[in-house]
């Protein structure tokens, strides 16, 4: 059988031929799909099975000035969805819609969006948590899932909530030191891979398990809990003692700048900042402008003493009124006090006795020392939202602009200013920059920053200090601030109240005042500075009256908490003597200044027609030019300002 052995060998060899021909292209196909397009279909498959989800570290902690937790990240449950596997939609988001606090048709859109994973809710509450899980199990829901995430959270509910604020969607700091903050502790975004099905269902529940890193940075403020609570308490009781509108307190320590305590009436949880108002997030201690009326005072004593422009002995006639540039002004008690002494003007904040003695000092000087005292721009504290206040421009006020300023009207500014300028006086001159950080540290405790005292300048000599101390000492203990006083102790400070100004900023609001009071003490070694300003109180609204108290009430419960314990006195600036025969100054308009030879005195021009303003200025040799028609409102040299011959001086005019 050789002819059927031979033919079976050639269909064997054929087949064996063909065999490992198929071999080969088999082989060579996976060598093409290993090698060739291997990288491209493990990326296609990963991308059908797997997922990545960006989710956020904690963000670092705030804490006060003790290491007690301010602001602090949990772990919160946020709820997801995979749209392509919800049934019904409207149902599950007309059942979801009241516990996620939400609006169904908002729920329902997001439910629809298809693909297979969409954020529904992030950072539940734990309450919320749990009545989703109860709800998916018992309506047996689908597509329906948790993912454990870093959520901000406030242990001590609305304590210090202004300085601290609050964080939005996507750990965005939005107010408070949260924003300011939000580069040094913002949480860190990290890629999860996360396997799925071929339905892009996660496979296993565990795989969702979250183990962020630490954030590198927490940050220490400067503020201390115990003299927070105890202002908010004190700012409580003042609100609903006086219905007013609104309050601020602030406690500084003046030989440091450091903020001890910020505290602002209305106020809100920034854990659920979104119920309240928009208006209880602001920090008004930085934020609110407003005239601060007798509380300034202090500033424009401090020129006087410094500039040696008045004594403390020196006596003066007060009649109770006083007329500046066509403009009268009036003592707040509407009282004339006769024969008094500077003492006695500050003591009990005679208005009249204010306006000569800035008259005195003069636009241009009295506005510099105003400046140097910090007003007129920003602070720089480290918070955000700060305003810097309102000032005259020196080269374009008229007397009775001068007059105005002189007992704190006609200027604005923030409640924070104003406390750093009466801790200058209380820090033997010198002004500090006011902080609220403390330090920055690092994720294992070591020190990244730290902020100590920043000295900005030295504003009055510490003799003219000690004095001004020495007198707004006599305030408390002997004049319209003495409800601000402290048993056993010596505390200094300046009641202020003012006429609220209309939002327009045209005139003021008939029957509304802002009532404020500012001290520091104990005198013989400072220790503590504050202020308190309520907006708008119902009934008695006199800062001597209603904010003295409050800022008494404070400074009694911090010196225990404190243990600061009464001083001898012994250090306490003894004052000059008075003498009630010495001759006196009657408070009357500004002398005429003494011109200086080949000089001509512009004079105040304000109030007057064009006639009248072009006679007057051509017998004095000046050439006038005349802008607008009507009545003389502002002239571009100021008034009493020796100046050439021949010197054009323009003057508007205004219709009346």
């Amino acid at each position: 059988m050789p002819g059927m052995s031979l033919t079976v060998r050639r269909r064997t060899a054929l087949f064996l031929t063909l065999l490992m021909g198929m071999l080969g292209l088999l082989a060579g196909r996976i060598a093409w799909i290993q090698f060739a397009q291997g990288e491209k279909l493990s990326a296609k498959v990963r991308g059908q099975l797997q997922e990545s989800r960006l989710l956020l570290s904690p963000r670092g902690a705030i804490y006060d000035r003790s290491g007690r937790e301010l602001a602090v990240s949990n772990l919160s449950q946020s709820l997801y969805a995979s749209p392509k596997d919800i049934k019904d939609p409207a149902t599950m988001a007309n059942m979801l819609a009241p516990i996620l606090e939400m609006k169904p048709e908002e729920l329902r859109q997001r439910l629809t969006g298809g693909g297979s994973f969409v954020w529904v809710k992030r950072t539940l509450d734990h309450e919320q948590a749990e009545q989703v899980t109860a709800l998916i199990k018992d309506a047996s829901l689908s597509g329906l899932g948790f993912i454990e995430e870093s959520k901000r959270y406030y242990p001590n509910n609305t304590l210090a909530a202004q300085i601290l604020g609050f964080v939005g969607t996507d750990d965005i700091g939005l107010e408070g030191m949260e924003a300011a903050l939000d580069k040094t502790i913002k949480g860190k975004q990290q890629e999860q891979v996360i396997d799925t099905d071929n339905r892009g269902i996660p496979i296993f529940k565990s795989i969702f398990a979250f183990t962020p890193r630490k954030q590198v940075q927490s940050v220490y403020l400067t503020i201390d809990s115990g003299i927070q609570y105890i202002v908010e308490k004190a700012l409580d009781n003042a609100m609903a003692n006086t219905k007013a509108r609104a309050a601020t307190a602030i406690v500084m320590n003046p030989k440091t700048g450091e903020v001890l305590a910020m505290a602002n009436r209305p106020t809100y949880n920034p854990n659920q900042f979104y119920r309240y108002d928009q208006d209880s997030w602001k920090n008004r201690a930085v934020s609110f402008v407003y005239e601060p009326g007798s509380t300034f005072k202090a500033v424009v004593a401090a020129a006087a003493l410094e500039e040696g422009l008045v004594q403390p002995e020196e006596r003066f006639i007060d009649n109770g009124d006083i007329e500046v540039s066509g403009r009268h002004i009036q003592n707040w008690s509407g009282d004339s006090y006769g024969n008094v002494s500077f003492l006695d003007i500050i003591k009990n904040s005679i208005n009249t006795g204010f306006v000569q003695i800035g008259m005195r000092v003069g636009a241009g000087r009295l506005t510099n020392y105003v400046r140097t005292f910090g007003f007129g721009t920003p602070t720089g504290i480290e918070l955000p939202g700060e305003e810097a206040g309102l000032l005259f421009d020196p080269r374009e006020m008229r007397d009775s602009d001068l007059a105005t300023m002189s007992i704190g009207q006609s200027i604005a500014v923030t409640p924070l200013q104003l406390l750093t300028a009466m801790s200058a006086i209380a820090n033997d001159g010198v002004l500090l920059k006011p902080h609220i950080i403390k330090e920055i540290r690092n994720a294992d405790g070591t020190l990244a920053e730290i902020t100590g005292p920043q000295s900005v300048r030295q504003v009055i000599r510490s003799e003219t200090a000690r004095i001004l101390t020495a007198l707004l000492e006599k305030v408390v203990s002997e004049g319209g601030g003495d409800k601000a006083a402290v048993k056993g102790y010596h505390f200094a400070g300046k009641t202020g109240t003012a006429e609220k100004l209309n939002p327009d900023g045209r005139g003021y609001m008939s029957g509304h005042y802002i009532a404020s009071f500012a001290g520091f003490g104990p005198v013989e070694d400072p220790q503590l500075a504050a202020i308190i300003v309520l907006d708008d109180p119902s009934g008695i609204y006199y800062g001597g009256t209603i904010a003295a108290p409050v800022f008494s009430e404070i400074m009694s419960q911090l010196l225990r908490y404190l243990n600061i314990r009464p001083l001898d006195g012994k250090d306490l600036l003894p004052l000059p003597k008075q003498n009630k025969s010495q001759p006196a100054v009657a408070l009357t308009p500004p002398v005429t200044r003494e011109v200086p030879p080949g000089k001509v005195l512009v004079p105040d021009l304000t109030g007057k027609p064009i006639r009248e303003v072009g006679e007057t200025l051509n017998k004095l040799g000046l050439t006038f030019t005349p802008a607008g028609s009507g009545i003389a409102v502002r002239q571009n040299i100021s008034a009493n300002t020796a100046v050439d011959p021949g010197t054009e001086v323009v003057v508007y005019f205004e219709q009346r």
